[in-house]
């Protein structure tokens, strides 16, 4: 939601500033509007310019990044849980009182992606429950002898790797790309469409160029943002790791 409140706003302000730049024009002094004015107005867009491409490379490989990222942490993260339910399933029965809420966890997690196009691993009460009663049924089990007295210290590692993958995870899923950075991007990018209305013919092809280019800069800051931000929006996280943990889980 708020990456497209910002692509709106984005629009509205690239569509408006050549719209200004044409109404204000031919209401300047003759001296504003001869041809060194002019020329003076295209350096310094073509100066904007150079500096938004860069900042736009930045956001993208940043935004890149981040999703490649938590992408690889989601798969590491379905992979713990998977290893972590063989180890409980080689403990033996005695073990499946734990993994109860482990299968509760993981169906929570998966469908819950699919569902609400939320973080899968959402702090939220009841999975923050789930968690804790996995590591106090793991703490009541007793190991007959070494061999299960070994899983079990394995299974409470793999319990710890999880609990700490969790709240990466949920870290990483604020996004990366600054507040600042983005008006600084805007305000230069409003200064280029200002300056695309200096001296433009007044006609519906122009004006129309101006809208649609405002719409395409707009869409594709959008795009970076929404990849910034991977468990929402158009461009997400596959939900395919979590659903194969899933299915391993209630073979």
């Amino acid at each position: 939601m708020r990456e497209a409140l910002i692509a709106v706003v984005i629009f509205l302000c690239l569509a408006a500033a050549p719209l200004v730049s044409m109404a204000i024009w031919p209401r300047l002094p003759a001296r504003h509007r001869d041809d060194d004015t002019n020329n003076v107005v295209r350096l310094a867009a073509n100066l904007f310019g150079v500096m938004t491409s860069l900042v736009l490379g930045l956001m993208i490989n940043s935004a890149k990044n981040t999703f490649e990222s938590i992408d690889h942490n989601v798969h590491a993260y379905a992979t713990e849980l998977i290893l972590l339910d063989r180890t409980l399933r080689q403990y033996g029965p005695e073990a499946d009182a734990v993994r109860e809420p482990l299968v509760a966890y993981v169906q929570r997690v998966a469908v819950g992606l699919l569902q609400t196009n939320e973080t899968p691993v959402v702090s939220n009460q009841l999975s923050e429950h789930l968690l804790t009663e996995i590591g106090t049924r793991l703490n009541a089990l007793a190991p007959p002898d070494a061999t299960h007295g070994s899983l079990l210290q394995d299974a409470r590692q793999r319990l710890q790797k999880v609990l700490e993958m969790r709240w990466v995870l949920i870290e990483q899923s604020e996004g990366a790309i600054p507040g600042p950075l983005i008006a600084m991007l805007v305000a230069w990018l409003g200064l280029i469409f200002a300056s695309f209305g200096f001296r433009a013919p007044r006609n519906a092809i122009t004006l129309a160029t101006f809208v649609v280019s405002a719409a395409l800069i707009a869409g594709a800051i959008y795009l970076i943002l929404d990849m910034d931000v991977p468990f929402s929006g158009p461009i997400q996280i596959s939900p395919a790791p979590l659903e194969r943990a899933l299915a391993e889980l209630q073979r």
